[in-house]
């Protein structure tokens, strides 16, 4: 296939240069259905990309489309605020069902405004405001979002420069293998807090990823979040899991923290927790962290209705009978089998992930790039992670096909050897 770039004239001369996923991908997208996009001029895409984890169940799912527009269709509130509508009632009722309650979650469930920075700006407020301290601890090469409290727990230095000022509060600490295991883990972290001439200020909360999906697919051993958790709970920090992109059944279970065993103190949940792109949040937190005065933390678009209904409807769908995490277990199982084959023949790239979330990366960074400009020319959509550029992504729907998925990877394969 022979991809013409289109003439972008609107795009260039009013929209701002702030934009980036059309650099990369130089067509006017018109149409979407499952795990294929459609541009203007009929070319077919297969995505490997899912709206940034946003689309874990496919572009335009049916069962999703249904519930909406029977929604819509009989003026179902579409924006509440935080008033009380049936919408959100049926979700929290699905979510505890489906979601809390076989997994023996406590947690409260709170609605900040409808993306995923804001609701790591309402869990670090939270924290900070329950332990009466201002530090927070995150990890190298971590992303949490791009609103100021959440870049400054950010590792990205490009991302952190365009703030335009200093970021405080933020303490860094290194991520799981990043001294590729010739430091014991936590050692530094550990000392740091208790050594009264460290000038570590006592942090609130650590916030970690389970796996880090901007930062490069960087991949946290069970044992160590074990291990983390156990270090929050003796020097009384609390534990936030940012799972707003590798939650919703990115790795296998609903939670990527299920497979450690443990339950941190607060989670925080966005991207595919509506199931059908629309902007939606969840702050989740134990019920003794509960003490938000009434609109203290508050959002004019914290009350979408219509993301209500898909995401109970996802639930419902797809999370009811235990069957998602076994398919994409799976599929994980395929991906990691053309990996295996693809790096055996390409000395210079290695592999990580889990679920389906996996990246490789390449001894020249700029290989990485290479391969998602030629996937793009062959009608595959990939995206490059870590902080120079230089992993493969590939972050396939949950609902793609064994067929489809096969696809792609054979053209991601064709990819590594044109570029070599």
């Amino acid at each position: 296939m022979t991809i013409t770039p289109p003439a972008l004239s609107v795009f260039e001369t009013l929209e701002s240069e702030v934009r980036s996923y059309c650099r990369g991908w130089p067509a006017v997208f018109d149409r979407a259905q499952g795990a294929r996009l459609t541009d203007e001029d009929g070319h077919s895409y297969l995505d490997f990309f899912a709206g940034a984890g946003s689309l874990n169940y496919g572009h335009n799912n049916p069962v999703l489309k249904r519930a909406l527009i029977d929604y819509i269709e009989r003026d179902g509130i579409t924006h509440g605020l935080d008033m009380a509508t049936t919408a959100k009632r049926a979700f929290l009722e699905t979510f505890q069902n489906v979601i809390l309650r076989p997994r023996d979650l406590p947690y409260k469930v709170m609605f900040p405004g409808p993306t995923g920075t804001n609701a790591v700006e309402a869990a670090l407020k939270l924290a900070r405001k329950v332990k009466g301290r201002e530090s927070v601890v995150s990890f190298t090469n971590a992303f949490h979002g791009m609103s100021l409290g959440s870049l400054a727990v950010t590792g990205n230095a490009f991302k952190r420069a365009g703030a335009g000022i200093p970021l405080v509060h933020g303490t860094p600490m290194p991520f799981d293998n990043y001294f590729d295991g010739t430091v014991p883990d936590f050692l530094w972290f550990e000392r740091l807090l208790e050594d009264q001439g460290s000038g570590l200020n006592k942090p609130a909360a650590v916030i970690v990823e389970t796996v880090q999906g901007e930062g490069g697919i960087n991949v946290a051993r069970a044992e160590w979040l074990r291990a983390l958790q156990e270090l929050c709970h003796r020097q009384d920090m609390l534990l936030i899991v940012d799972d707003i992109q590798m939650g919703c059944g990115r790795t296998g279970g609903f939670f990527s923290f299920e497979e450690a065993g443990i339950v941190p103190d607060i989670v925080t949940l966005s991207k595919s927790i509506s199931g059908y792109g629309m902007p939606m949040s969840l702050c989740l937190f134990k019920p003794e962290l509960d003490i938000w005065e009434p609109g203290e933390h508050n959002g004019t678009f914290r009350g979408n209705n219509p993301a209500f209904v898909t995401a109970a409807a996802v639930l419902d769908a797809y999370w009811a009978d235990g069957q998602m995490e076994k398919q994409t277990l799976a599929r994980g199982e395929q991906v990691e089998q053309t990996l295996l084959a693809i790096c055996a023949e390409e000395s210079t790239a290695r592999f990580r992930g889990r679920g389906l979330v996996w990246g490789m990366e390449f001894e020249d960074p700029a290989r990485a790039s290479a391969v998602c400009a030629r996937a793009f020319e062959l009608g595959l959509l990939l995206e490059t992670s870590g902080p120079q550029s230089e992993v493969v992504k590939l972050l396939p729907a949950l609902t793609i096909t064994p067929e489809e998925l096969d696809e792609g990877l054979r053209t991601l394969a064709r990819c590594v050897r044109e570029t070599a």
